[in-house]
């Protein structure tokens, strides 16, 4: 069976020497065993009363072993003792103390040793300790009251029962609660319990010492004690002083490998702080733990290097005291080379070596079954050199027990190790015809476990009987295994091992099969992905196709489960896919390609990228600079996630005046983790700090402590100070009231002081607290100035600038002069006047409204109701382009300045706008007459902008390559169709028709067709037909292309005709695609014909639903069809008299206004929609219905009035860089249409939007 050697070859490395049995292999050879102790009890045994007293000592070897114990170095026969019971069992001299309830162990205390014997030696256990405890008490004792006064310092003594077992110690009251211990109160190692100064709370009768012994497993209590504290009202400070240790150093042994605690505790007022030191270096972090509030430290498993001068330092503010451990550090003896058994043939030597360290360096002495060499006979068959054993010229009588021996002070070390002398015929104990397999480049290893004594040689042979060992390949190991380094294809094959000493010799083969090397063809490559992502690693690997094999995935060195998370991970195909990455997924993920006999591993880094973690930790310091609004706030950096922390953002949150709400102080550099802030006045400080790299702000850390910076008088004042009235007597002064943060108080107000300008008496001024003050009585737009200054409890704010403000205005009292209106083209108009004089003004001239309306048109003087159109430009201007009117029309414009109050009065013309082209007409349609002509029918233009004078018809072919168009005046303005004959009946034409006025032809319309021929056979694709009980639909789809014609559907009844009633044809457009038939009889079969002139051009049936024909009653006369086109046009009538009636009713209400025209407005006259007017009857006033748009389109509609005053609101006028205005009106009227406007809309040009009611 083939043996997978990368399971096996680390065993096959062990050398013969470490071999201290005959292999169980070894078959009929019956040999003997030297003893070997193979279990002990523990160098110490502490027994309490009632427990069970046991010592063991258990050995094997053949023949079966003897044992002997000694005590204190005596003979000792546990079975002749009373009261101890030996073990009957095989290989087992243990003894066992029963009844110890009277502690009757205790009169076996003593240092045991067991000796194990046969025939070939005798092997010795090491020493035990054998130690018997009793009960423990406290020994009786008065415990007097202990006095002191508040602040000194006291020790209050436990001194528990000695015990061989570790105690535990507790200080307890009567309750049977603990006393709290913190840096005034402590506990010391040695179980007292020490105050650095005492307070009246310390005042209590029972402060109690628990000692508990876990061996025993008792608690026991010494007395309790009276700590008497007598209340001062002078406590005097001190500086500190040890209380444990009280000299000023020590020295002290440590074991290596041990644990090293030091203590020191010290009183004084205030009470001391603990620092320790070690000034020969640094003390080793990873090892030192500091407890007991810093008095205690503790050193784990300390090593020769830790050895030197510990330091430490008790402190508070009136000085210092210190106490020096000096420490040594020693070692218990350890091995460095143990001596080990070995089996020797005749003739041989045999060296055991024993070395050992410790410090002191432990002494060294030798036994032979068990006796110490110095009371043996002198023989020359051993001697001791540089501390081995070494025996010459071994014979079978020479087997024996060794025992080395290592002792100081601090323990004792013992090994016993046999020489045992055989004669015993060399045999293989590896089975013959073995087959193993191993990898190309792989190193393969052959066994070959012989055994026999003398040791026999071993060597290996390939099939010719030559050596292997000349290929250096190849190399021997000494327990016989054969190794084979960088294995090739033809290294495939059979390998002999051949053993033999003096008495024989043996022989078996190993074969050996060279597989093909698991590669990893495409492994996984490293990546960096953002969290929330996914990313994907890939592996290809190619196996020896003989071997069994699989792929999996790793992550950290553990095996990925797919099943595990199946959200998370999936793996298929060699493909492994992580989902929603997070930072916890970030790590090396390796691909394992294995086979029984290798293992390849192709490895990946994967970081996982994001916004950085929160800072975990803030601390506020240098307070004492909280009176200069200072303080030096530090952080703990934050997690980066893989990507350099670019800036720490520091933020702040006022509880008290804006909770829930942050505020940013600042940035500051990914490097840097403390800062001093800047802080203002009475601001209560909570902070907080978020880190920032590329991917965005992390979380936040938690929230700082709270500091609170003193008050201060204001450092700023108001801005946006104004001065505006909101009647013609007053001035209202407004400013942007301090943030809370400015405030520097918990109360801020505002110290307002106003004069008229250029005059300078003395300043008028009110304290108030709100951000505005009406200041009432004065002139009509005045100029004053106004300063506005903070003050709170602390002072006023700094000197405040002086601003600029005007009492309220009036109206404008007097009106632009107009000049005519020049028209620049047949729907634009410029309209210029003279600028109102400044003093006539009353206020801030804010600019110039301009309403116009249409009053009629020149063709037709029919007047609708009329709409306003408004443009709004600025103060500097003087004139306005009013742009998209009705050409052919007359126009009414007025012109009037207003500022803040208002609009002042008018002045007006009319003017007309000259003819214009007309715009397209409104329908084209070809119908087809034959293979060469065709009808054209069309509908007058809705924008006649004119007088129509006619047509002009214009139409070229479309596929001859002519370029050629016949072009032809209609001079009839009331034609509507036109019969084009001589066309050709194989060509397509694009037919162009426009309306002409006396300024010429205007937009065309176009349309293209063909002839009769052109569209060949009429085409009704995908025509059907479907019946209800007395209808039925035919529909069809017309082709495209095919030119529009007539023809007649006619429903014939089948069958007895005097039961039907006869359907004439019925005429039907082609373009049309259905017509339904009525007054069908149910359950009927009709056929149905499709006929142009007497040509049939299509035919089909149907059947009707129902469930019988109905005769018909005889024709009367009202289905006549003159009776029917009477009621027809009574019906019309009625219809044309309740339009007009409603017309008459609603005439000079609101109509919506159609908007069809998409004109440009000059830059500088924005013109303003007002969509409550009706629509227009004739075509030519729909063309005109709306008014003209904004440049802005953000200009809402003011309506029809003439005088902007009734709107009860006031302007807030806007101007672009260019002049065009930007505002828009609102007021009471237009949120009555519009159902309402928010506070945010733009105000009305009478009222200010900040009007104080």
């Amino acid at each position: 069976m083939a043996v997978a050697l990368r399971y096996l070859w680390p065993l096959l490395l062990c050398s013969p020497c470490v071999l201290i049995q005959i292999p169980e292999e070894y078959e009929g050879h019956h040999v003997m065993e030297p003893p070997i102790i193979t279990e002990e009890s523990p160098r110490r045994v502490v027994v309490f009363p009632t427990d069970d007293v046991s010592l063991k000592c258990e050995a094997s070897g053949k023949p079966e072993v003897q044992f002997r114990w000694t005590r204190d170095g005596v003979l000792f026969k546990p079975r002749e003792e009373l009261g101890m019971t030996v073990n009957q069992v095989p290989h087992s001299g243990s003894f066992s103390i029963t009844g110890n309830s009277s502690n009757f162990a205790q009169s076996f205390q003593g240092t045991y040793r067991c000796f194990a014997s046969n025939k070939l030696g005798t092997a010795m256990s090491h020493e035990i300790q054998l130690m018997a405890e009793g009960t423990p008490k406290w020994p009786k004792e008065t415990v007097k009251p202990v006095e002191v006064e508040e602040g000194e310092s006291v020790i209050l003594p436990c001194h528990p029962p000695p015990s061989a077992e570790p105690l535990r110690i507790y200080w307890m009251n009567s309750k049977i609660l603990h006393i709290k211990q913190d840096e005034r109160v402590t506990m010391g190692q040695n179980g007292n319990l020490y105050f650095a100064n005492v307070l009246t709370s310390d005042n209590h009768s029972d402060y109690i010492c628990h000692a508990h012994f876990p061996g025993t497993r008792t608690i026991i209590q010494k007395e309790p004690i009276d700590l008497r504290v007598k209340a001062t009202n002078s406590m005097m400070d001190r500086k500190p002083r040890l209380l444990f240790p009280t000299n000023s150093s020590s020295h002290l042994v440590a074991l290596q490998g041990q644990p090293l605690v030091l203590e020191c505790i010290a009183e004084g007022f205030p009470t001391p702080t603990i620092k320790w030191l070690r000034p020969g270096g640094p003390m080793p972090a990873d090892r030192v733990t500091y407890q007991n509030h810093n008095k205690t430290l503790q050193l784990l498993n300390v090593g020769e290097e830790d050895d030197g001068e510990y330091r430490c330092l008790a402190e508070n503010s009136l000085g210092s005291d210190r106490h020096a451990y000096y420490i040594t550090v020693e070692a218990a003896p350890y091995w460095l080379h143990k001596p080990q058994s070995h089996l020797y043939g005749p003739g041989e030597t045999a060296r055991l070596d024993c070395q050992v360290q410790g410090r002191p360096q432990p002494e060294v002495t030798w036994r032979i079954n068990g006796i110490p060499v110095e009371e043996l006979g002198k023989d020359q068959k051993y001697r001791i050199h540089h501390g081995a054993l070494v025996l010459s010229n071994l014979q079978p009588s020479d087997t024996m027990v060794t025992q080395c021996e290592a002792r100081n002070r601090h323990g004792l070390l013992l090994a016993n190790a046999y020489i045992y002398v055989v004669e015993l015929p060399a045999k293989i104990l590896t089975p013959d015809n073995e087959t193993y397999m191993a990898v190309q480049g792989s190193t393969a290893y052959l066994l070959c476990k012989a055994f026999g004594a003398p040791v026999p040689s071993v060597q290996w042979l390939d099939r010719e009987g030559k050596t292997v060992l000349q290929d250096e390949r190849f190399f021997p190991y000494t327990n016989g295994t054969l190794g084979i380094r960088d294995l090739q294809a033809n290294d495939t094959g059979h390998y002999f091992c051949q053993a033999a000493n003096d008495q024989s010799n043996m022989t078996i083969v190993a074969n050996l099969q060279v597989k093909d090397a698991t590669r990893i063809l495409q492994g996984p490559r490293s990546a960096i992905e953002k969290r929330g992502s996914r990313v994907a690693f890939t592996c290809q690997a190619s196996f020896d196709p003989s071997l069994q094999h699989s792929t999996t995935w790793r992550r950290d060195a553990l095996d990925l489960q797919e099943l595990g998370d199946s959200d998370k991970y999936f793996i298929e195909d060699g493909r492994l896919v992580i989902h929603s990455l997070d930072y916890s997924d970030q790590g090396n993920y390796s691909c394992v390609a294995t086979t029984k006999l290798d293992v390849v591993e192709s490895r990946a880094e994967l970081l996982v990228v994001g916004s950085p973690g929160p800072v975990p930790q803030l601390e506020l310091s240098d307070r004492h600079l909280l009176k200069q609004s200072q303080v030096r706030l530090s952080w703990s950096p934050a997690d980066d996630h893989n990507a350099p922390i670019e800036k720490y953002d520091i933020e702040f949150e006022d509880k008290e005046m804006a909770p829930e709400k942050w505020y940013s102080l600042g940035k500051v550099p990914g490097n840097q983790t403390s800062t001093t802030l800047k802080l203002s006045p009475y601001v209560h400080y909570t902070f907080r700090v978020t880190a920032i790299n590329k991917y965005g702000p992390g979380e936040p850390s938690p929230a700082s402590e709270t500091v609170v910076t003193p008050e201060a008088a204001p450092e700023k004042n108001p801005v946006d100070v104004k001065g505006e009235g909101n009647e013609t007597n007053n001035m209202v002064i407004t400013w942007k009231p301090l943030r809370w943060m400015d405030w520097n108080a918990p109360q801020v107000q505002y110290r307002v002081q106003w004069r008229p300008q250029k005059m300078q008496g003395a300043w008028q001024e009110q304290i108030v607290s709100d951000p505005f003050l009406v200041v009432s009585n004065t002139s009509t737009f005045v100029p004053y100035e106004i300063k506005v200054q903070a003050v709170n409890s602390q002072g006023k704010g700094p000197e405040p600038q002086i601003t600029i403000g005007y009492t309220g205005e009036d109206y404008p009292q007097a009106s632009p002069l107009l000049e005519p209106v020049k028209a620049l083209n047949s729907s634009t108009v410029l309209v210029r006047w003279q600028s109102v004089d400044p003093a006539q003004v009353k206020g801030h001239l804010r600019g110039y409204n301009v309403t116009y309306w249409w009053e009629g048109s020149q063709r037709k003087h029919s007047k609708r109701h009329v709409h306003k159109g408004h443009v709004v430009v600025p103060a500097n201007a003087t004139s306005a382009i009013l742009g998209g009117l009705r050409p052919y029309s007359f126009y009414r414009v007025e012109v009037q300045a207003f500022n803040g109050r208002g609009l002042g009065p008018a002045s007006g013309v009319t003017f007309d706008t000259p003819e214009g082209v007309p715009g397209h007409p409104e329908a084209l349609h070809l119908e087809c007459q034959s293979d060469t002509s065709l009808l054209l029918h069309w509908q007058p233009p809705l924008s006649h902008n004119g007088v129509l004078t006619g047509y002009v018809l214009s139409y070229q072919p479309l596929n001859d390559g002519s370029k050629e168009q016949l072009s032809f005046d209609l001079p009839d303005p009331e034609l509507r169709t036109h019969n084009l004959t001589n066309l050709s009946p194989r060509l397509r034409y694009r037919f162009q028709l426009q309306a002409t006025t006396r300024e010429g032809p205007g937009e065309a319309i176009v349309r293209e067709g063909g002839t009769m021929a052109l569209s060949g056979t009429p085409d009704f694709g995908n025509i059907s037909a479907m019946a209800g009980e007395n209808y039925s639909v035919v529909s069809w789809v017309p082709k495209e292309g095919q030119c529009n014609f007539g023809f007649q559907i006619w429903f014939k009844a089948l069958g007895d005709e005097k039961l039907v009633t006869r359907l004439p044809p019925q005429y039907v457009s082609y373009n049309q695609s259905s017509y339904t038939q009525w007054d069908l009889q149910p359950d009927t079969d009709y056929e149905i014909q499709l006929l142009k002139e007497q040509v049939l051009l299509h035919q089909m049936a149907v059947k009707t639903n129902g469930t019988g024909r109905v005769r018909l009653p005889p024709a009367g006369f009202a289905t006549e069809g003159w009776f029917i086109g009477f009621v027809s046009a009574i019906v019309v009538l009625l219809l044309v008299l309740l339009i007009l009636c409603f017309i008459k009713r609603s005439k000079g209400g609101k109509y919506s206004v159609k908007d069809k025209e998409d004109t440009q407005v000059d830059s500088e006259a924005r013109p303003m929609k007002d969509e409550t007017f009706g629509e227009y009857s004739d075509n030519e006033e729909k063309a005109f219905g709306s008014s003209q748009p904004s440049l802005n389109g953000d200009i809402k509609p003011l309506g029809s009035d003439d005088s902007l005053a009734d709107y009860g609101g006031s302007v807030d006028v806007q101007f672009n860089e260019d002049g065009s205005f930007i505002g828009q009106y609102s007021g009471k009227k237009e949120k009555e249409v519009a159902g309402g406007n928010d506070s945010s809309g733009a105000a009305s040009p009478v009222n200010p939007a900040g009007t104080l009611e």
